[in-house]
């Protein structure tokens, strides 16, 4: 049986699960999108006790910087530590996968007001995702899915083609170099 681990922190919640023959096998979950660094090594533990794990499979975003970048560096290093493959996937792909519209949008808050979002048609990303003000994100009659969270074994089943973290915010550090007089 091939052993996936999946990790997302695109989203408030840090989300890890075990899939195994298209199964979930085990998921763990921790609130709070500034505990991240804090629940994600517990999770896995608990996840991958006598288990060997074939490949992990991580959530790029759209997210916040420090959360995905928590997620994504856990996800490299765990891989090379154990000498397997690390796939990267598009993680509103992975909440669109719950959804059964034929058109229709998933949100997921941005803070600051604001959303990163995607318009989905038969299950298909039309595009690539956005980040807006409310106001911005959405077309008449067509339903729009929040709070919701990435779909584990969804994510197991997505290509995996995503190599960069999906960011669509410019940082909010710069370095001193690039600051305006």
């Amino acid at each position: 049986m091939r052993i996936t681990l999946a990790i997302d922190t695109s989203t408030s919640c840090t989300s890890v699960g075990i899939i195994g023959d298209g199964q979930l096998i085990w998921s763990g979950f921790g609130d709070g999108a500034r505990a991240h660094g804090l629940a994600l090594p517990t999770l896995v533990q608990e996840a991958i006790t006598g288990r060997q794990v074939d490949e992990v499979v991580v959530g790029m975003g759209p997210g916040p910087f420090t959360g995905l970048r928590i997620g994504i560096a856990f996800a490299h290093s765990f891989a090379l530590a154990q000498d397997i493959p690390v796939r990267g996937v598009c993680s509103l792909d992975a909440i669109a996968a719950q959804v059964n519209e034929k058109d229709f949008i998933v949100t997921v808050d941005a803070r600051r007001k604001e959303l990163y979002w995607a318009r989905y048609i038969n299950g298909v990303r039309m595009g690539e995702p956005a980040v807006s003000f409310p106001a911005a994100v959405g077309v008449e009659s067509v339903p729009i899915f929040s709070d919701l969270y990435p779909d584990l074994l969804a994510m197991a089943g997505l290509s995996g083609d995503i190599t960069e973290p999906i960011y669509l915010r410019h940082p909010d550090a710069i370095a001193t170099v690039d600051r305006q007089p």
